[in-house]
């Protein structure tokens, strides 16, 4: 999604096991010349092991592709085999095929049999098992005698075990001291370093094609500290900090994106180290101005100390610092004037008040318009907002709107996103049970949403809402031209004069450029003061957001608002 944003050839931070990508740490070199060693020498068995993510299977990849000519490689990816469908699967591995319902002796039979023929053509035979702390000890007690197939010179099978650090634990038990002992080569891969995490993301981005740094120190020092320097931790997060950086159009990554990310990734809010101590201090001059408080009123106001209720007290806090946090977002996001409030509309018993007594719960909705919240029945809901035309089975809701002149944003944001791009979306909603919802938020008032079920716009409290909403978000969007891509300076295309023309409805500045269809620093100029003034990331790259809101400040465009008064 975002590689070419990026200037990328491809993804740089895949799990899966590329050779291309591996990064040799001076533990990694060296874990890989053991493996190589028991490739080309005869011997007994050779142990890799690694925490969860260290890089194991990425080093056996690089390992076959390196293998001399003359080695033929068995690789058994689920050891989690009874002792005969191991033996089986080495038999189909080497081309040693046996009846199904062979028995052990002759399928080790089949095997010997095979293994001379390679024998006697020059050719080593080696076993890899990956996952091997999965193999039981009946399993691991079968291995050992397949090592007893030898001529008078030589093994004719060099068996190598690639495993967590589980494995080493299961191979030091008294009952497999047998198999211990014709382990001829040791080694453990540990965590990155600092400097190595800083270097693995680097040299990710480099294999992708990457000539601009994109990762901030600040980032990486954040990844390291997160990861404890675990490479597929590392990838998992850079990846996704990496689509959060595309999704906000900017072009680098900082710490913070990479707190988001990981807090994303892991479930649970990642905080700052610097937050115990911001925190510990906060609390005591917190406490200090509390305590000095409390005794200057016990000394000037009479009856000072009488105590409410403890369970009242706290019940009320919870509600109102709820309701006033997601309000406070929602004001605090709107780029545009607020209107007044009178003080009489914000007095206990005012109209606010009433009206919440009167919002749906979520969960009702949900129960009462289930057959209304999928993605299909949403899809027909928000291109009934704009005027268009979703047709069931045709295509994706993406390529139709495309061919309507509109486009499609898919983000992960909060409150603040949907109120600075100020547009109906579809949101993903879940329940306690893990149930997933599609619904059409078609407004956002102060302390409440509305949302499109059945014939109307149902309205619900945004605390309740937040409760089922984790940031997922569609909407859709009228691009300058349909399929073009992302301008930043130097660009050249006929999106351009539509650029300037817009800006132009909107700051009322005439621009007379050399070259109308590039996209030159007077113009990039402009582009940053817009967006600086509308929250955007002042990178004048004209994406989506940047798009979305000219089209917003637009006297003639008559895209459906999510709130009133933009």
């Amino acid at each position: 999604m975002y590689e070419r944003y990026f200037g990328l050839n491809e993804k740089p931070f895949s799990i899966t096991p590329d050779p291309r990508y591996l990064y040799l740490t001076t533990r990694h070199a060296e874990a890989l010349a053991h493996l190589l060693y028991g490739v080309t020498e005869s011997g007994g068995f050779v142990q890799l092991t690694g925490e969860v993510g260290t890089g194991k299977t990425t080093l056996v990849r690089s390992l076959l592709e390196k293998v001399p000519g003359h080695v033929e490689v068995a690789l058994i990816l689920n050891p989690r085999l009874s002792p005969n469908e191991f033996l089986h699967a080495i038999c189909d591995e080497l081309g040693a095929h046996t009846p199904e319902q062979a028995s052990p002796k002759e399928m080790v039979d089949a095997l010997n049999k095979s293994l001379l023929e390679a024998h006697a053509r020059g050719s080593r035979v080696v076993l890899i098992v990956d996952e091997a702390q999965n193999l039981s000890a009946e399993v691991l007690e079968q291995v050992r005698l397949l090592t007893n197939l030898e001529t008078a010179k030589q093994k004719l099978l060099q068996i190598i075990l690639i495993g967590q650090t589980e494995l080493r634990e299961l191979l030091s038990r008294n009952d497999l001291r047998q198999l211990a002992q014709r382990i001829t080569g040791r080694y453990h891969l540990d965590p990155l370093h600092k400097d190595e995490t800083f270097a693995y993301v680097r040299h990710r981005l480099k294999v992708a094609g990457c000539t601009s740094e994109i990762m901030r120190p600040s980032a990486l020092t954040e990844l390291h500290r997160i990861t404890g320097g675990i490479p597929r931790s590392i990838n998992v997060i850079s990846d996704r900090a990496m689509l959060g950086a595309y999704t906000r159009e900017q072009r680098v990554v900082k710490g913070g994106l990479v707190r988001e990310a990981a807090s994303e990734v892991f479930g649970h809010k990642v905080r700052s180290r610097w937050t115990p101590l911001l925190y510990g201090g906060l609390m005591a001059t917190t406490a200090l101005l509390i305590g000095a408080g409390l005794w200057q009123a016990r000394e000037l106001i009479p009856g000072f100390g009488v105590q409410a209720p403890a369970q009242a007290v706290s019940s009320q806090v919870d509600e109102n610092t709820m309701a006033e946090s997601v309000q406070e977002v929602f004001v605090d996001a709107t780029p545009h004037t607020v209107p007044e409030t009178s003080d009489e509309s914000l007095a206990p018993g005012g109209d606010d008040q009433a009206a919440a007594s009167t919002y749906s719960t979520v969960a009702e909705l949900l129960a009462t318009y289930a057959d209304e919240t999928g993605t299909d029945q949403a899809l027909n809901k928000l291109f009934g907002l704009w005027g268009a035309t979703y047709v069931s089975g045709q295509d994706t809701g993406c390529n139709q709107a495309r061919m309507q002149k509109l486009d499609c944003l898919f983000q992960r944001g909060s409150w603040r996103s949907l109120v600075t791009l100020n547009l109906p979306a579809i949101l993903s909603l879940r329940d306690d049970a893990g149930k997933d919802y599609q619904v059409v938020l078609q407004g956002m008032h102060d302390n409440y949403a509305e949302l499109l079920l059945g014939e109307q716009a149902r309205e619900v409290s945004l605390v309740d809402l937040s409760a089922y909403w984790d940031g997922d978000f569609l909407l859709l969007w009228q691009p300058l031209s349909v399929g073009a891509p992302d301008m930043a300076p130097g660009y050249r295309g006929a999106t351009v004069p539509a650029l300037r023309a817009a800006l132009g409805q909107i700051d009322g500045k005439a621009d007379t450029p050399d070259d109308p269809m590039v996209f030159d620093e007077n113009l990039a100029t402009r582009v940053r003061e817009f967006q600086k003034q509308h929250r955007l990331e002042p990178d004048a790259i004209v994406g989506a957001r940047t798009q979305i809101v000219l089209n917003l400040e637009s006297s003639d465009n008559a895209a459906p608002r999510l709130t009133s008064g933009q």
